[in-house]
C-alpha cells in the first residue's frame, strides 16, 4: 500500500485507518488512482470541505487472513452503507456480521472467517463500554480504530462463528451494546478530568463478562490491551480543551495533529496558544476534500467545564 504524505488537490476521504500500525487519513485522488495512507501525527492538515456523500469503496481478500480496501473504480456517489451499487454489490466483506446467522456467504469470507477471532470489551471516556470482536490478524487494529480508553480480551475462539455468538450472548445476559457512537466518545474524550471512573467502570464490566462466560463453560484469558503512544495526550487532562467549533463537512480547516484516539483527534490551532480542540476525522468519511494551505475561521470558544 502506498505511504505517502499526499500532494495537495482533490480526494474522496475514506476515513481514519490504523490499518499501517498508526493513524493514517485514507484518500482516494481525484479523478483516480490507488488509495493514499496519509500521516496524521505532528502533522498540520489543511483542507476545504466539498458537498454531498461519495462511495468509500469497497474490501477484498487478499488471502485467508488478510483484507484489502479499494478506491471506487468510479469515483462514484453514495447510495446504502457508503457505498456505490457497484462497490456494495463486490464487496466480499459485508457479509461479516451477519454469518453466524446465514451460511450463504462467499467462499473468501468463509476462509476468513474460520480462522481464530477474539471477544473483547472496550471502555470509553465517559464510562460507556461496548463487546466486540476482532479477527486474530486485526486483534490490536481493530481496538486502535474503536476509539477506547481500556480494553480487555475475554476470550479467543477458534473461528468468527463462535465468536459472535458469543458476543450476542454478552449482550442479550448483561445488556451489553454492541456499538458506541462517535459523538458520545467526542464529547466525552472533551470531557475528560480523569480515567478513574473509567478504568472502574471496565473493570466492573470484565468481571461481569468472565463470570458470564466461566457460568457457560467458556475459558477466559482476561489479556488488556495496550493502547498506542499516539492517544496519550489524549488520555489525560492537560491543558484546557474543547469540541472544535466548527463543522467539518463544510467550508475550510486548517490545524495541526497532536494525538489520535481512534478517529478522534486532539488538534492545535495556529494563534491559540491555550486551547486544544478535541474533533472527529471519521466524520469527514465520503466527502470530498481539498487539501491546500487552508485555516480555521476563528472563533471564541469556551473550554470544557464539566
Amino acid at each position: 500500500m502506498p505511504v505517502t504524505r499526499p500532494t495537495d488537490g482533490e480526494y474522496v476521504c475514506h476515513g481514519i485507518t490504523w490499518a499501517t500500525g498508526d493513524p493514517r487519513l485514507l484518500l482516494a485522488p481525484l479523478p483516480d488512482g490507488p488509495l493514499v495512507y496519509a500521516e496524521i501525527m505532528n502533522q498540520r492538515l489543511g483542507f476545504a470541505s466539498g458537498t454531498g456523500r461519495w462511495c468509500t469503496g469497497r474490501y477484498r481478500f487478499v488471502d485467508t487472513v488478510r483484507v484489502e480496501a479499494l478506491a471506487c473504480p468510479d469515483r462514484a456517489q453514495a447510495g446504502q452503507n457508503d457505498q456505490c451499487p457497484r462497490c456494495l454489490g463486490q464487496d466480499e466483506f459485508r457479509f461479516a456480521h451477519q454469518y453466524h446467522r446465514d451460511g450463504n456467504v462467499p467462499d473468501a469470507l468463509r476462509r476468513y472467517m474460520d480462522q481464530p477471532h477474539w471477544l473483547y470489551l472496550a471502555t470509553f471516556a465517559d464510562g460507556a463500554t461496548k463487546v466486540g470482536t476482532a479477527a486474530e490478524p486485526r486483534k490490536h487494529s481493530r481496538l486502535n480504530e474503536q476509539g477506547a480508553l481500556f480494553a480487555t480480551y475475554l476470550t479467543t475462539t477458534p473461528d468468527g462463528r463462535t465468536v459472535r455468538f458469543l458476543e450476542d450472548a454478552i449482550t442479550r445476559d448483561l445488556r451489553m451494546p454492541q456499538t458506541v457512537r462517535a459523538t458520545t466518545k467526542l464529547k466525552a474524550l472533551a470531557n475528560l478530568t480523569n480515567l478513574a471512573a473509567a478504568g472502574a467502570a471496565h473493570d466492573q464490566h470484565v468481571t461481569r463478562a468472565a463470570d458470564a462466560l466461566t457460568a457457560t463453560g467458556n475459558q477466559t484469558v482476561l489479556e488488556k490491551w495496550a493502547p498506542p503512544a499516539e492517544g496519550a495526550r489524549l488520555r489525560v487532562a492537560g491543558r484546557a480543551r474543547a469540541l472544535y467549533p466548527h463543522d467539518l463537512q463544510d467550508g475550510e480547516h486548517g490545524f495541526t495533529v497532536t494525538s489520535c484516539v481512534g478517529t478522534q483527534v486532539l488538534t492545535t490551532l495556529t494563534g491559540d496558544d491555550e486551547t486544544d480542540y478535541v474533533l472527529d476525522l471519521g466524520t469527514l468519511k465520503g466527502r470530498r476534500i481539498a487539501l491546500g494551505p487552508f485555516t480555521s475561521p476563528g472563533a471564541a470558544v469556551q473550554s470544557s467545564l464539566f
